[in-house]
Order: C-alpha cells, then sequence, then structure tokens
C-alpha cells in the first residue's frame, strides 16, 4: 500500500510517499481503507519541528482518518471515523489502517467521508471552544472565520443564540463564506486599523468574546475591542507568543485569557458523545463543513504547502485511494 513517510523535519518536500506493507492485524484490531483523512494547519508545523511537542521519527503521518471496516472479526463494512489524535498515533496519511476497535467510532450512512474527517479535529475543538467561552446572547468576534475551526464555531455560535457575530479573514472571498455560514458582518484583518472595524461592525460597541485560533502574539487590533469582562479565547498550541503588555492590559479591564488545547479535553465518554452529536448535526444538514480543497496522497507535499500559506478555505482532505501520478 502507499502512505506518507516523515523521516526528518523540514519543508513539505520531507514528505516521502512510499510502498508499505499493508498493516496485518493483532487481536482486536481492525482494518481500515482509508476513504478520506484530514491535513491540519497544526501538522504543518509537526512537519518542520515548531509544534508544542516534536514525534519521534520516522512515522507514517496524518492523524485523523474516516473510512470502511475491511477487516474484522465483526462489523466488515462499516463506516467509521478514526481519531488518531486523540489517542496520540499517526499514520493516517496511508491507503490502510490498523487500529483497536474501541477507537473507531461509527459514520452515520448521511455523512460523507469528507465531512467525518472535517469534524474530527476541528469539530471537536470548535465544539469545545463554544462551550468554554459560550457565544449565547453576545457580541463575538471570530478570527480565520473561514477556516476548519472558525467557519464551524461561526455556526456553532449561531445554534447557541449569538447576538452578533463579526466574522474576521483575509480577504473578501472568505468572509463570504462565513456570511454564508451565519455571520452577521465581517472584516478583513490586514494592514492596520482594522480593530477600528470590529467596533463598527458591532454597531460601536465592543465585542463579549474573541476566538482566536490564528496564534502568535495576542492582537494589539482586536484587544482594544473587546470590551471590559469580556473573554479570549485563544487556541494556538505551539504558537503562541506571550505579549505581557497585552495581558496587563486584559488584567486591568477584567477579562478573561482562556487557553484551548483539545487533547487534554477529550475523554472516551465525551469524544463518542461529540463525536456523535457532531455526525448528527452533519446528517441533519444542520453543520456544514468546508472542504476547501482535495488532494490525492501523491499530492500531500502541495496539500502542506497550500495550508502553510493559508491559502486555503474550509478542511484540506486527503483521499487515498486516489492517485493523479
Amino acid at each position: 500500500m502507499k502512505a506518507v513517510l516523515l523521516r526528518r523535519f523540514g519543508g513539505p518536500d520531507v514528505l516521502e510517499v512510499v510502498e508499505v506493507p499493508k498493516p496485518s492485524l493483532n487481536p482486536g484490531e481492525v482494518l481500515i481503507r482509508v476513504k478520506a483523512a484530514g491535513v491540519n494547519y497544526f501538522e504543518t508545523l509537526m512537519r518542520e519541528g515548531r509544534y508544542g511537542f516534536s514525534p519521534t521519527l520516522p512515522i507514517i503521518a496524518g492523524v485523523e482518518v474516516a473510512g470502511v471496516v475491511e477487516e474484522a472479526s465483526v462489523s466488515v463494512g462499516s463506516r467509521v471515523a478514526v481519531p488518531l489524535f486523540a489517542i496520540g498515533a499517526t499514520g493516517g496519511y496511508a491507503q490502510f489502517i490498523a487500529v483497536d476497535s474501541q477507537q473507531t467510532y461509527p459514520v452515520p450512512d448521511d455523512v460523507a467521508f469528507e465531512e467525518a474527517a472535517a469534524l474530527m479535529v476541528q469539530g471537536l475543538t470548535a465544539l469545545h471552544a463554544v462551550r468554554r467561552a459560550d457565544p449565547a446572547h453576545k457580541k463575538i468576534l471570530v478570527l480565520a472565520a473561514a477556516g476548519g475551526v472558525g467557519s464551524l464555531v461561526v455556526q456553532l455560535a449561531r445554534r447557541r443564540g449569538a447576538r452578533k457575530i463579526i466574522a474576521a479573514a483575509g480577504s473578501e472571498r472568505k468572509l463570504d463564506v462565513a456570511r454564508a455560514l451565519g455571520a452577521d458582518a465581517g472584516v478583513i484583518y490586514s494592514g492596520a486599523g482594522w480593530g477600528a472595524a470590529v467596533e463598527a461592525a458591532a454597531d460601536g460597541e465592543q465585542v463579549d468574546i474573541v476566538y482566536d485560533f490564528v496564534g502568535g502574539g495576542f492582537s494589539s487590533e482586536y484587544l482594544p475591542a473587546l470590551a471590559p469582562q469580556g473573554e479570549l479565547l485563544f487556541g494556538a498550541l505551539g504558537r503562541a507568543d506571550v505579549d505581557y503588555r497585552a495581558l496587563n492590559v486584559m488584567i486591568e479591564q477584567n477579562q478573561s485569557l482562556k487557553g484551548i488545547a483539545l487533547i487534554p479535553l477529550l475523554t472516551p465518554e465525551n469524544l463518542k458523545a461529540d463525536l456523535a452529536t457532531l455526525f448528527a448535526l452533519s446528517a441533519a444538514d444542520e453543520l456544514k463543513t468546508q472542504v476547501g480543497a482535495r488532494y490525492a496522497l501523491d499530492e500531500i507535499a502541495a496539500a502542506h504547502r497550500a495550508i502553510g500559506t493559508r491559502a486555503t478555505i474550509g478542511k484540506v482532505i486527503l483521499l487515498p485511494a486516489q492517485d493523479r501520478k
């Protein structure tokens, strides 16, 4: 079978598409034919050795897949999702993967494999984000609002009854995506002075919550737009630059800083329930995933380049069954 091997840290070209033996099964394991694998921004940082933790190499990369059970003692043909990241595993950039049957989660027939792949890392992050900073009846600002997480936060915040949702993105095209998903207004966050546009979009008021999944430092642009006693939810594991001056301003304003690191929030019980919730919303067409680009396994370097340059909208999906070379 084909798989993507990472032997050393570096640029996209260090990702090698190689032939490896199809996994053999240990007791209790199932063999899954991968129909769709998620590609994530944090995986580009892991590839470079710049993430919050670095894996021991070599590894087959990839942390989330959806596919069909091909070999097992029972349930052959079942449609399943496998959030490898939840158990500290990789191996998703491959045509087949073997996992413990207890680490698989059913995917409803009405949910496409691409949608299931898009609802694991990003879906769970968005779900926990709106739980940690509840947007109900509040004015909120969502950065990277057309991205994999941001686009889902916009929709979940709308479902929670947010009073006003302001989307921030890097282009009008991306803002159009966020508006179509439920954002009330949008601002482009390039150049100086865009923070003033946030208050204008909020009807001259400040916002109650900022959801920042971009990383780097706390923005001097959006912090003045955050109301006293407001909340900043910051998700940037491995990408956070601590700005102590900004922290002092937040303290003076009685504002709260909340981090979100997904893995510590997951338990076997809530993982099962939360994925079932996300899949049910998707099946009912009440939560729309944005698949911005699809790549064959042989195009994995191009997929990483696209994500690294922030040229994508929504989720990037790898399709291991395709071969375009």
